[in-house]
């Protein structure tokens, strides 16, 4: 039992964040908005998602064949120039995003849409593991209604292997804000948080079992 606590009381601690609020909604403005296409650069294209902690997120998804790069930031929300610490409190809105840098002709847009949903528990509300709040909530981006019926789509399908319903905001693409230096590739670099060890390494090898066609050679 004591080791049983003192585990409760690391995961708590060393949490992707411990201000976790459950006041803030999707604005109205938010969800009825025209989506925002992101054009493609040199033949990339962008996606955006949100599924809790976005260092487990990101780490996800550049073990993903076709994915250049993965970065993360916020999205979803009201307030311009979020910061880490303002976003925590779940008072911005804004969800902890990643922003999917890919080559559509080798990972496709419903592809990173079930890896989306293969990745978490896509029936939990406002978080993922120990991460709660809004700040944490699932959310799926479209940038025009192409996006919107793929993912509509797999979500449909996805519903049908679970008894609750699924958590999941489909939601048009306004913005995405950066995150601070330190949260990039932050997976990779400190393995040595009890965080990462407790929470991301156990998520993203639980997803690697699952798509193991889908990953890169040196996926990590």
């Amino acid at each position: 039992m004591k080791r049983l606590f003192l585990t409760t009381i690391s995961l708590i601690f060393f949490a992707c964040g411990n201000n976790a609020q459950n006041k803030t909604v999707t604005k109205p403005e938010i969800a009825n908005a025209d989506p925002v296409e992101v054009p493609a650069e040199n033949g990339m294209e962008k996606a955006y998602f949100a599924s809790g902690c976005f260092w487990c997120v990101e780490a996800v998804y550049e073990s993903v064949k076709g994915v250049e790069e993965s970065i993360s930031g916020y999205a979803g929300g009201h307030t311009k120039n979020p910061t880490y610490e303002q976003s925590n409190t779940g008072r911005t809105g804004h969800a902890e995003s990643v922003e999917i840098i890919y080559d559509p002709n080798v990972v496709s847009f419903e592809t990173l849409v079930r890896v989306y949903f293969g990745s978490q528990n896509p029936t939990q509300v406002n978080g993922q593991g120990p991460d709660r709040g809004s700040q944490y909530r699932s959310i799926i981006f479209y940038q025009n209604q192409e996006q919107k019926q793929t993912i509509e789509k797999v979500k449909a399908e996805v519903a049908k292997d679970y008894n609750k319903p699924i958590a999941a905001e489909v939601l048009p693409f306004q913005k995405f804000w950066v995150a601070e230096d330190y949260h990039q590739d932050y997976e990779r670099n400190h393995l040595e948080n009890p965080y990462i060890r407790s929470v991301s390494i156990p998520r993203i090898n639980k997803f690697k079992k699952k798509f193991p066609e889908l990953l890169k050679e040196n996926a990590h």
